[in-house]
């Protein structure tokens, strides 16, 4: 039985489920919008998330919200570039940002802190937040998501809300996507993580040293992310099968993998282990629908793709950019609703496929650079109009191609504005 929340409305035009970087991002913009948002999230921000580590993508959607500014006030860490040890013979190689993008930093940064202020930016734009929140189940009228039901912490009884779209920010709970669609596992990328926090670590020399630092091995390859002076995240990555030989734990696995490091066991020399173990399994998926009647998925609850490359966030508030400006559109005028979200999930998808299909082939490490590079250049530069080494730089910065995920406009289906079509006649 639903009853009211002080202050809160039961009507919206958009519910959103799911408060990190694609919820929180989608709202925000919606709100910004005009546009009267619920985003519910089941946890209370701050809390913790894996994925410090961010690519320029990630800036467009942070600079339409105004929040770069706050990144520097908050002291999150500038990242201008990256060091691979990769490749045949493992030799160690760099790239800067500023060779292919617009933008020559992104950032290193606690999650909770990240995801707290693009969190407690939405609710500054307008938009109803509810944490410790718990979608239960979408309601349907006719066939059609018009709502959901939710319970609040320490409170009794249901809640509802409804709205004329309800978006699934939820991540991999994919909360709607798994109601209503399968997902496809990417067998090329069934992998397993193993990470945890050090403090006291040395830093990358000269001008790596805001880096992130990712080294390949034989099995699997290393993250090393600095989030401060002193603290950095360190993750390994190995095939499932490989993980789950018996006879050893995930742990051993990384401490036996550590001592056949070259940059990375340098850098752990004098440093101590300062959290505990987390781990995760079969990373990469697509949901065989992004969209139905009355919803539409964005961020993981879409997709996700190994994070070799770090892509998650700023693939997850790309979307939620993106489908902001769509659901604007849709709001103001509902006919368009199947074509425009089509457009959308077409968008979404061919950006996602190109970002997996250059991990996929980035994981044959028996090539030198300069493969890669030219990978690059066939996947988002044919005419040869830029540098490999640019066109390297820009994929991987999620930057890439002309694609319509990032210039996606809706002009043609809605028509001329009201004005447009009074001075036209």
């Amino acid at each position: 039985m639903s009853s009211t929340l002080f202050g809160v409305p039961e009507e919206f035009d958009a519910i959103v489920i799911g408060g990190g970087p694609a919820g929180s991002t989608t709202a925000g913009l919606l709100a910004k919008r005009g546009h009267r948002v619920l985003l519910l999230d089941r946890d209370r921000f701050p809390r913790y998330h894996v994925g410090e580590s961010l690519i320029p993508a990630f800036m467009r959607p942070m600079q339409e919200l105004g929040l770069t500014e706050r990144m520097d006030a908050r002291g999150f860490e500038r990242k201008y570039g990256g060091t691979l040890v990769w490749g045949n013979a493992q030799v160690p190689w760099n790239f800067s940002f500023i060779e292919g993008t617009a933008h020559e930093y992104a950032y290193h940064t606690r999650r909770a802190d990240m995801d707290s202020l693009i969190l407690d930016r939405a609710r500054e734009l307008g938009a109803f937040i509810l944490e410790e929140a718990t979608v239960k189940e979408p309601i349907e009228t006719d066939g059609r998501v018009t709502g959901v039901r939710y319970t609040l912490r320490g409170a009794d009884g249901m809640h509802e809300a409804r709205a004329k779209l309800v978006i699934d920010a939820s991540g991999q709970a994919r909360l709607l996507s798994r109601k209503y669609a399968d997902v496809t596992w990417h067998e090329e990328l069934r992998n397993v993580a193993v990470w945890t926090y050090f403090d006291n670590c040395e830093r990358l020399p000269g001008d790596e040293y805001t880096n992130i630092l990712i080294e390949g091995l034989d099995e699997g390859w290393f993250w090393a992310i600095p989030i401060d002076k002193g603290t950095i995240s360190v993750g390994y990555v190995t095939r499932s099968e490989e993980a789950n030989k018996e006879g050893r734990s995930l742990q051993d696995l990384f401490w036996e993998e550590v001592d056949k490091s070259t940059k990375l066991k340098k850098m752990l020399a004098s440093s101590n282990q300062a959290a505990g173990w987390r781990t995760a399994r079969d990373w990469s998926y697509t949901s065989n629908s992004f969209t139905g009647n009355g919803w539409v998925c964005v961020g993981d609850s879409a997709a996700f793709v190994d994070p070799l490359f770090s892509t998650g966030v700023a693939l997850a508030t790309l979307a939620g950019s993106t489908l902001a400006r769509i659901v604007d559109q849709i709001i103001q005028h509902p006919e368009i609703e199947e074509q425009a979200l089509k457009r959308y999930v077409t968008a979404y998808r061919a950006f996602f496929d190109e970002i997996r299909t250059f991990v996929e082939r980035f994981y044959d490490r028996s090539k030198y650079k300069e493969f890669y590079h030219s990978l690059a250049t066939e996947m988002v530069d044919p005419d040869r109009e830029r540098t490999p080494s640019a066109n390297f730089v820009q994929l991987i910065s999620g930057l890439s191609g002309k694609h319509p995920m990032l210039t996606l406009t809706l002009d043609d289906l809605v028509g001329p504005s009201d004005e447009s079509a009074s001075a036209q006649g």
